[in-house]
């Protein structure tokens, strides 16, 4: 990695000088939980004005509806909200996909709504740091970047989407749109507290098992029933008990019942699995067709299947690395020390390199204790995160990373 120029150290302070700080306290005050329509609605048009001062087309997308299953086991759409687009030198040589997400997990009517200073430095508020937080720092890297003469040769396409802490279930053809033919892609999850990124991560898949069965008097005829609630728990313990090695899995919610005297001839299973590779993904999904038959026919009701797996398994493969291998080197000439680790956790990353694009997820600040109201922001962590997302964008777009086979 070259050593800092002038012209860099100049796109340097640009990015550390944004006000990042004032962005994050401003944009974590509005309630974006992912089913806060009203709140992301204001989220989207705060987040419009700030990125309008960026060249390029910025659009607010409408997002597809969805379906989901009830407690009752009936199928309905649900609605989310819209995703933020914005398309920058469309026609560039170099082109790249930049994303994070607005919604984050807390309801409007959750308690975690305020900020505080923990310490100095330390900032506890929700979305924080996941991802405001990271969406800040992508602004003012990008901002700084655009000062740069090596721009006209970098194109990119931002996506702020409205539902990524439930799936993506509206937004991942819109991701797979836009991770077409590009050469890389950032997207800003948070760090751990130290620093370490992200490397692997298992895929996920989220199911309904909705199952059918007949009701009947629980103490005059109750062999005549058909237990619902008891098939469905019989099937979250045999898939739980068939994980480990390649896969996890956490049956995690049961719908369904009724009075005590009563049969129950309704239930809804949620389960979430982790498969490790495509592989153990394929595993998985025979498993779930051998055992919903077998419990299906021993407890003669009827099972209705319904999702799948949003996000796929993101390996570190060759591309990869060197993606990474750029960021690691870029953080050594801002004197940081860049490293990874695989994860069980996922984001749009899973999906993104599923388009067989690399992709570094974890380019956001540094903060911690993400999904509960002990979520915190290493407030130090703006400006060094945004100068090493700013740094790594500039040598990209100087010719730094190349598709594999390209020669320099």
């Amino acid at each position: 990695m070259n050593a800092l120029s002038p012209a860099d150290l100049r796109i340097m302070e640009r990015a550390a000088s944004a006000p990042m700080l004032a962005r994050v306290q401003d944009w974590a005050a509005i309630n974006s939980g992912s089913r806060n329509l009203d709140g992301l609605a204001v989220m989207a048009g705060r987040l419009a004005d700030g990125f309008a001062i960026l060249p390029g087309e910025l659009r607010l997308v409408e997002a597809v509806p969805v379906e989901t299953v009830a407690a009752d086991g009936r199928i309905r759409t649900i609605a989310h909200g819209r995703h933020l687009h914005l398309s920058v030198r469309p026609h560039a040589p170099i082109r790249l996909l930049l994303t994070g997400h607005m919604d984050t997990v807390f309801a409007a009517d959750h308690g975690f709504q305020g900020q505080r200073w923990v310490e100095p430095g330390v900032l506890n508020g929700p979305g924080v740091a996941d991802m405001k937080g990271g969406i800040a720092v992508m602004l003012a890297a990008l901002d700084a970047i655009e000062r740069s003469d090596a721009i006209v040769t970098l194109g990119y396409d931002v996506i702020i989407n409205s539902d990524e802490e439930v799936g993506s279930p509206s937004s991942a053809a819109l991701l797979r749109e836009m991770a077409a033919g590009k050469l890389a892609a950032f997207t800003y999850e948070p760090a751990l507290p130290d620093g370490t990124l992200a490397g692997a991560r298992a895929g996920s898949g989220n199911f309904s098992f909705i199952f059918t069965g007949r009701s009947a008097h629980a103490g005059r005829n109750p062999d005549d029933g058909r237990n619902a609630l008891l098939a469905a728990a019989d099937l979250g313990l045999r898939l739980k008990a068939a994980s480990g090695g390649g896969f996890s899995c956490n049956p995690a919610k049961i719908d369904g019942g009724g009075p005590n005297n009563v049969v129950p001839d309704h239930a809804v299973l949620r389960v979430n699995f982790r498969p490790r590779s495509p592989v153990d993904e394929a595993a998985v999904r025979a498993l779930i067709d051998a055992t919903v038959a077998a419990v299906a026919r021993e407890h003669d009701v009827g099972v209705h299947v319904h999702g799948g797996f949003g996000r796929p398994p993101k390996p570190m493969d060759a591309k990869a690395e060197r993606l990474f291998g750029l960021v690691r080197d870029c953080g050594a000439a801002l004197g940081l020390d860049i490293g990874w680790r695989d994860t069980g956790g996922v984001c749009d990353g899973n999906n993104i390199a599923a388009c067989g694009v690399p992709v570094v997820d974890t380019m956001g600040v540094r903060g911690g204790n993400i999904h509960s109201d002990a979520e915190f922001l290493l407030t130090d962590s703006l400006a060094e995160r945004a100068q090493l997302s700013a740094l790594a964008l500039l040598r990209i777009a100087q010719g730094q990373y190349k598709r594999e086979g390209m020669t320099a």
